[in-house]
């Protein structure tokens, strides 16, 4: 295993001058390089490049796990869509306990974020990647002795907790990569993350769940194959936290803490509660939760009712419902992270003005389409 990364950097680690270097952010993606990322001092040791198929430490370690862990959050998260027929079938549910109980698991991933968001700060990223995925796990390990709808309600509800780790793979994104090209950091891990919710549709509802019911009943099929998912969670979380580290000078949150005191950090921090008064009382703040809610909501709606529509209204097996739905989750393979880079790009050329023109125009291009599709 390689070493844990140095507090300090090296003259050849230095990086160019900040003003010689490209403003494109496209300039700083490669594909493959074998050496590590360049990174910024002036910028805590954050790297301004991405090397994309480069797993060396810290930087683009960081930034594979943290996808990764968030593609298998999302796996789990939705690894029961493709089951709620068989489940509403078995347990004589009706469509609104399978709308309520989206409700919930929805409740839960909101919750989790508000939690999540201050605790990377004390805990940080790879401590909170192991919980979350192996709390998931056990609810999704649970599925199959679900008996009523209370029971449907309650593990949904505790699964959706799985969510809330987008926050981890942002925060952890955020402390690896610079302002030049976090935001297509960001979109690239959370693309690819995202992309678990497709993934899942297919793996359990195409693949595992058929091959499942050859040798059982529809019946136990469902009941036994989320464990193949919870599996995966736990081997994951424990994967991604032996091999990653928090930030660029140390493995853990704790060292990150141990170093900034040992530096004489006198500023005095603002508590939780100081923090949240002042980001609740911002007008931004609600204009993003508006746009999120009205763009990631939808995706959250789709991956949710999508397989059960095409089953229902198109007459598909679940097989092949869950097959077409899951092709909506593949599109995060270059939709989010396009929506990165075109911030970046404006960014660097009209400053966080280009970030607010991107958002507008493509959160109009959606609402276009979905009315479009009314008319479909």
């Amino acid at each position: 295993m390689e070493e844990a990364p140095s507090e300090r950097w090296s003259e050849e680690e230095a990086p160019p001058n900040r003003a010689q270097s490209d403003a494109n952010p496209t300039s700083r993606l490669t594909l493959f390089r074998r050496d590590k990322p360049r990174v910024d001092p002036n910028q805590n040791g954050k790297a301004y490049e991405i090397h994309l198929f480069n797993i060396s430490r810290p930087h683009m370690r960081a930034f594979h796990c943290s996808w990764i862990s968030f593609f298998m959050a999302f796996f789990v998260w939705f690894a029961i869509i493709p089951l709620l027929p068989f489940i509403e079938k078995d347990l004589g549910l009706s469509k609104n306990d399978i709308w309520v109980s989206n409700i919930l698991n929805l409740v839960a991933d909101v919750f989790a974020r508000f939690v999540l968001g201050p605790a990377c700060e004390i805990w940080g990223p790879r401590r909170l990647t192991l919980a979350v995925l192996c709390f998931c796990a056990i609810p999704t390990a649970l599925v199959g002795v679900i008996q009523s709808r209370a029971g449907l309600f309650a593990l949904r509800f505790f699964i959706g907790f799985a969510g809330g780790s987008f926050v981890i793979c942002q925060c952890w994104s955020i402390q690896m990569f610079t302002d030049e090209v976090v935001g297509l950091a960001n979109g690239l891990i959370a693309g690819w993350g995202n992309l678990g919710g497709g993934v899942t549709q297919l793996v359990v509802g195409t693949g595992l769940l058929p091959l499942f019911q050859r040798h059982m009943s529809d019946s136990m099929a469902w009941r036994t194959v989320s464990l193949v998912p919870a599996a995966m969670s736990v081997t994951t979380a424990i994967v991604v936290y032996f091999v990653s580290d928090d930030s660029p000078h140390c493995k853990s949150q704790s060292q990150v803490q141990t170093v900034e005191n040992s530096a004489g950090a006198t500023e005095q921090k603002a508590s939780t509660k100081e923090l949240l008064q002042s980001v609740l009382s911002k007008r931004t703040t609600w204009i993003l939760f508006i746009h999120y809610a009205c763009s990631f909501g939808v995706e959250l709606t789709v991956f949710s009712t999508a397989s059960s529509y095409f089953h229902d209204v198109f007459g598909l097996s679940h097989a092949s419902a869950s097959a077409a739905a899951s092709v909506f989750g593949w599109m995060n393979i270059f939709s989010r992270g396009s929506g990165g880079w075109l911030s970046d790009l404006a960014s660097s050329r009209y400053g966080f003005k280009g970030r607010i023109a991107v958002q507008i125009v493509l959160l109009t291009l959606e609402g276009i389409c979905l009315v479009s599709s009314l008319w479909g």
